[in-house]
């Protein structure tokens, strides 16, 4: 300690003109002193003042150089000294110091830039602005290919410190990607592959910059998927794996790497993965599992990367995505479910795995998860028979399989991703299905729920697509039965509030659903319709110059379908429709002006 303290006295006086030896056995000392207790001696060094001396000491000609830049790369590792040695002035002598060419004086500074600068605002923004981050990717380009020992380990530190300067800062992480830093860590990947250490800096550095989005478009055009997959092959650490694949993920969320990724055999990596873990109970094979059957679901959210492993539904990915079904992993379940609502996404893949069984398979695993299922499992699954159904081919052969009853087995679930993928499906399922569309909207029991959802004011997914499927079971089926039913459930307000709604569709699709109401039984709907002040809504739709065409074609329709009820018509002639109606005779849209002259005429007569 009182050498120490002498060591500091003796710093303080100090000049640059002293002897180099009284200088090197001063710092000799500090360096000691620093190895024995950190903290404790950076303490001391703080409050003696000594780190402004350190900041003339930092002289590209001096022999004590790199021992300083040592010292201050010591003192920084501790959080409450970066500060200080900002404030000291050190970060512009470092940065100087970037140019030399000395490997040892190189190698300090950049340790003391990269420790100032982790976790400190204030120490990036004096690196910044100094245009420290400038010389260092300059230094990784021109090491880029050597091999040599010395290089690595200043290469790694240059990597390091580039990481520390933009951990978490969006400006600086873009300010290195503008300095194309991204090309030159994807080939010292390449070319350093044996390095552990390296290694995992590049990967470290690339975690960092793949979260912005404008990163994944270089990363594009580089040859990062092949360099990472072929990492990932030699790995047998999990901890090592798992670093490649938080690289990994942010990265498979670009269509063109995605495709570069499958290209390149990441999925039979994954594959391989799945097969040694799917029956561990080990807490690292969970992980891996979880970790790698998501990202095979990711990658099959490109188009091509999706295509290019459906192969036609032949190809051996596809094969081994539907073994995952009717695994007894929750997990892989699960990204089966997912994968095959992926696969999903065209017509010609839809038809081909209806045709090949996979309903029954998707309704299997649904049967497994009715009572206390999971429900992520059970809300995959249903997204997946909502895109298996949208082909017309498809409709009439799901129905006949019992994915209907099937999916009613949720009816009662309280989970509203369930209850919105659930009412998703039967709708695709009855469009333009008018048997099954009757069948459905004679079921009380379902058109209840209906209603119910239908005023789940937290839920608007869920309340949209309620309103959707009871206008859908009226417009496929045209059955009066039907209409009894939602009439006595309390549908009939819900459809007149969905023709106010702010999407058009479904606008439309409940003034379709209304007009055969009015159509089919409107004595039935009467007192319903008038209570939920149809006729006021419709006024209003009509007078609105910011209505679509085929809202104001379709209120008209329904207008003259409503003056066959008494107490509606003299609702009707209470509100001047005339006068609004009149005036649509010289609409744009020729169908438009057309039904406003017939409905003119309606009126006039029943006037």
């Amino acid at each position: 300690a009182d050498n120490l303290s002498d060591a500091l006295k003796k710093l303080k006086i100090t000049t640059t003109d002293s002897t180099a030896d009284s200088l090197e056995g001063c710092l000799d000392c500090l360096l000691q002193a620093l190895a024995q207790n950190n903290m404790e001696t950076s303490e001391k060094i703080q409050k003696s003042g000594v780190l402004q001396v350190f900041a003339n000491l930092l002289s590209p000609q001096s022999s004590c150089t790199a021992k300083v830049a040592n010292i201050i790369a010591e003192v920084a590792r501790n959080e409450f000294m970066r500060n200080p040695c900002v404030e000291a002035g050190l970060i512009p002598p470092l940065v100087q110091l970037l140019n030399c060419r000395d490997q040892e004086v190189l190698l300090q500074t950049g340790r003391a830039l990269g420790n100032i600068c982790y976790d400190s605002h204030e120490g990036r923004n004096a690196v910044d602005h100094a245009g420290g981050a400038h010389i260092v990717v300059d230094h990784l380009r021109s090491l880029c290919s050597k091999t040599d020992p010395a290089s690595e380990k200043l290469l790694t530190v240059f990597c390091g410190m580039l990481m520390n300067y933009s951990n978490e800062n969006d400006t600086l992480q873009s300010q290195l990607i503008n300095m194309g830093v991204i090309p030159t860590l994807v080939k010292l990947l390449g070319i350093h592959c044996q390095n552990a250490a390296l290694t995992e800096m590049c990967l470290v550095a690339f975690g960092n910059l793949a979260e912005l989005e404008s990163s994944k478009e270089q990363f594009a055009y580089t040859n990062i998927a092949e360099e990472l997959v072929k990492l990932f092959k030699k790995q047998i650490e999990h901890d090592k794996k798992e670093m490649i694949f938080e690289v990994l993920a942010p990265l498979a969320e670009n269509d063109v790497i995605k495709l570069q990724l499958v290209e390149a055999g990441l999925v039979e990596c994954l594959l391989e993965i799945v097969q040694k873990t799917v029956d561990s109970d080990k807490e690292d094979d969970i992980a891996e599992l979880k970790t790698a059957s998501d990202l095979m679901v990711l990658l099959l959210l490109g188009d091509e990367s999706m295509q290019k492993l459906f192969e036609g539904g032949k190809g051996s990915v596809f094969q081994r995505v539907l073994s995952w079904i009717p695994s007894n992993s929750h997990q892989l379940q699960l990204a089966g479910a997912l994968a095959i609502a992926n696969f999903a996404r065209n017509d010609g893949n839809c038809i081909h795995m209806v045709d090949n069984g996979i309903v029954q398979k998707l309704m299997d695993l649904l049967d497994r998860h009715v009572e206390d299922g999971n429900v992520t499992v059970q809300h995959a699954a249903l997204s997946a028979l909502r895109n298996l159904a949208i082909p017309v081919v498809n409709k009439a052969k799901m129905l006949s399989a019992g994915v209907a009853e099937a999916v009613l087995k949720f009816l009662r679930s309280e989970m509203p991703p369930v209850q919105f993928k659930l009412l998703g499906t039967l709708r695709m399922l009855i469009d333009a299905q008018a048997e099954a569309a009757e069948q459905l909207g004679k079921n009380v029991k379902l058109v209840e729920r209906l209603v119910e959802w239908c005023e789940a004011k937290d839920h608007a997914g869920v309340m949209g697509e309620s309103n959707r499927l009871l206008s859908a079971l009226i417009r496929h089926s045209k059955s009066k039965d039907v209409i009894r039913t939602i009439v006595q459930s309390g549908g009939i307000k819900h459809l007149v509030t969905m023709a106010t709604s702010e999407h058009v569709i479904m606008q439309n699709e409940a003034l379709v659903a209304l007009a055969l109401i009015a159509a089919l039984e409107l004595v039935t709907a009467e007192k319903d319709l008038e209570n939920a002040q149809l006729v006021q809504i419709l006024h209003r739709l009509l007078s609105d110059d910011r209505s679509a065409p085929e809202i104001k074609y379709n209120s008209m329709v329904l207008i003259c379908a409503l003056i066959g009820s008494e107490p509606l018509q003299k609702e009707v002639q209470s509100m001047a429709f005339l006068e609004v109606i009149s005036k649509l005779r010289s609409h744009e849209n020729k169908t438009v002006a057309q039904q406003a002259s017939l409905t003119e005429q309606r009126l006039a007569v029943e006037s």
